[in-house]
């Protein structure tokens, strides 16, 4: 990043120096602001469009609110940049989502201004109200804000703290919908239909800049808007309101790049008490060309020229296991009728993209709502159809009871397939995928396997189609080993049967999914040194081969396991208690993820902090 110097910029450093702008002032630390983080992001990548849509509102909002006093809870926290920035740690931004540097979502223990923790969406409303309500209680005189948008509104953890806050008359609470129409794709479902069709109403829009023009100079009409019921505000708005008939007093849209009217808005909306509602209209990427041609891209673009918005582009020496993953989709698709993907708003991250556009009434984006993609996945599937539900892993844990209760205990041939299980890298902790293997070990009738490469993800997926019975397949984000699986003829894979890649003597390294590759260096490292280690891939998570356990115990002295996921209640421990209860009096070594949360940095350095890197394994082999 090129040194700049910022007129405005460099001497503000918190929303009380802020708050010394005059308006034009205001305006000119936001163009600063927008092109900071375009340089910044340029050479640190993170989420760059959610958070140039979003530069204004967090300026606006810190520029009206006595913030940390008033609380302001972000959903999506990617869109959460400019907050940042604003709160003091523009230094500390060049280093974000690098391991010991800040994160790239809020953090309550990073700022006192980070009033809650976000990394997944549609948190902000219940976490906001249960805030409200505390502060109601103790007496407390302070404003609290929700931001939800990026698709978050369409969660159903959003309506379910709408209705409930909607009933609470006397909590001051506003929440700021950020309606952009995007996800980290473009949004679906009615909800986003229905958003449409208030900000493209004329009478309404029309009405709207007249009534906000009177308000906001002469308060009592506010107030009187206020107290008025919600059919006089029909009658008054011509618009029936999703929102006002949950209790909350609907205000908007108004353009979220709009200064002068963000600030006014605000203010006006401060003397509102009990839940309210402000639409603001913005756009994804704004301020930033390439950004607003093509959101979905620009949502994490990676490294790019600032000036000149052309994109780094990486060497795959493999093909990424997402696209694996959507290409096998669409040959199981095409062979079998029965076949569909769902996905929860991550149709490009999943890899569902392509087959959204050869075969779009086979594949069904659902909009963030993990728990609904599970049981929708049940019902085609109690109707005879194969759905396989792409979801993140981390994600996926907002489904556990869907997945038990509707697809397990039934015994329904759901196909999951869980993305980005294991440590993702520089989101951190909220999104690595952890808890997968140990959290669904627990289920019956469960089948759990890890493909240890691409041609595994391929074979796997086949199998899962023909098994007749529930089925998750968790892989790692990002490329495979470069393995060919194109064109392969598929091939059924047994259940609970892994595979014996290496003999060896005394010691027997044990792997789950793609940890077979770094355990493959370190055996390397070990035979140069006199030392030869088998090596085996389990495979499956669940069932376990017994077989193969039973191969081990018989033959080596010691064992090592190795897996990217918890080590509490994971594979290590499955193994070691199998082995001992069938009297293994050797030495069983775990490696993996600690009982501990595991903050952001690149996959390769978290590897090597939790103990499961190639050095590592070496050192366990020869001990």
């Amino acid at each position: 990043m090129t040194e700049q110097k910022y007129l405005f910029l460099d001497k503000i450093d918190s929303p009380a120096a802020l708050k010394e702008l005059t308006q034009e002032e205001l305006r000119m630390y936001c163009e600063e602001l927008r092109r900071y983080i375009i340089e910044a992001c340029s050479v640190n990548p993170g989420h760059l469009a959610s958070s140039l849509g979003t530069v204004e509102l967090a300026t606006a909002l810190h520029y009206v609110f006595s913030t940390p006093e008033d609380k302001l809870v972000w959903d999506v926290g990617h869109q959460t940049y400019p907050h940042k920035i604003i709160t003091g740690r523009r230094e500390a931004f060049l280093n974000q989502r690098k391991k010991g540097g800040i994160s790239g979502f809020p953090r309550m223990d990073e700022s006192v201004y980070d009033a809650f923790g976000g990394g997944h969406a549609s948190v902000s409303i219940s976490a906001a109200f249960g805030m409200a309500k505390a502060a109601e209680l103790q007496g407390k005189k302070q404003h609290i804000v929700a931001v939800i948008g990026d698709g978050a509104m369409t969660g159903g953890l959003a309506f379910e703290g709408l209705n409930n806050a909607g009933a609470s008359r006397n909590s001051d609470l506003l929440v700021i919908l950020n309606d952009n129409n995007m996800a980290i794709d473009n949004a679906t479902g009615a909800l986003t239909s229905y958003l449409v069709k208030i900000t493209s109403s004329h009478h309404y829009n029309r009405l709207k800049q007249h009534l906000w023009a009177l308000l906001s100079h002469v308060p009592p009409l506010l107030r009187f808007l206020q107290k008025a019921g919600t059919a006089t505000k029909q009658v008054l708005l011509h618009q029936s309101n999703l929102f006002e008939s949950l209790n909350f007093r609907y205000f908007g849209p108004i353009d979220g790049h709009n200064l002068p009217e963000l600030v006014r808005t605000l203010r006006a909306l401060k003397e509102v008490k009990g839940p309210k509602l402000l639409h603001v209209m913005t756009t994804k990427g704004k301020g930033y060309e390439p950004a607003e041609q093509d959101q979905a891209t620009w949502h994490a673009p990676g490294c790019y020229n600032a000036e000149t918005g052309e994109r780094v582009q990486k060497n795959y020496h493999a093909d990424r296991y997402q696209d694996v993953f959507g290409q096998t989709m669409i040959d199981l698709a095409k062979a079998d009728s029965r076949v569909v993907g769902i996905t929860a708003a991550m149709p490009s991250g999943c890899g569902l993209s392509q087959m959204m556009q050869e075969m779009p009434d086979r594949t069904f984006d659902v909009g963030i709502a993990e728990g609904h993609a599970v049981t929708f996945a049940a019902g085609m599937a109690a109707e005879g159809m194969i759905p396989f539900c792409a979801i993140y892993s981390t994600f996926m844990q907002r489904a556990y009871d869907n997945l038990i209760h509707d697809v397990a205990i039934q015994n329904l041939p759901v196909v999951c397939c869980l993305d980005r299980g294991g440590l993702v890298g520089e989101d951190g902790a909220t999104h690595h995928g952890t808890f997968d293997m140990a959290a669904f070990a627990t289920v019956p009738s469960l089948t759990i396997a890890a493909p240890r490469n691409e041609l595994e993800l391929r074979n796997l997926m086949y199998s899962a189609k023909e098994a007749g019975h529930p089925y998750l397949i968790r892989y790692p984000r990002g490329m495979g080993e470069g393995v060919s699986w194109r064109n392969e003829p598929f091939q059924l894979l047994e259940e609970g049967r892994g595979e014996l890649l290496r003999q060896g003597e005394r010691v027997a390294v044990l792997t789950v999914g793609t940890t077979a590759h770094e355990a493959s260096l370190a055996l390397d490292r070990a035979a140069e040194q006199g030392i030869r280690a088998a090596h085996y891939d389990l495979r499956f998570v669940k069932p376990l081969d017994t077989a193969l356990l039973d191969e081990v115990a018989a033959h080596y002295e010691r064992v090592i396991t190795v897996e990217d996921g918890s080590l509490r209640g994971g594979v290590g421990e499955a193994v070691a208690a199998y082995l001992h209860e069938r009297g293994f009096s050797g030495e069983v070594i775990r490696l993996g993820i600690p009982d501990r949360w595991i903050r952001h940095g690149t996959p390769r350095e978290l590897r090597e902090e939790c103990g499961f890197d190639a050095e590592h394994i070496l050192q366990a082999i020869c001990r």
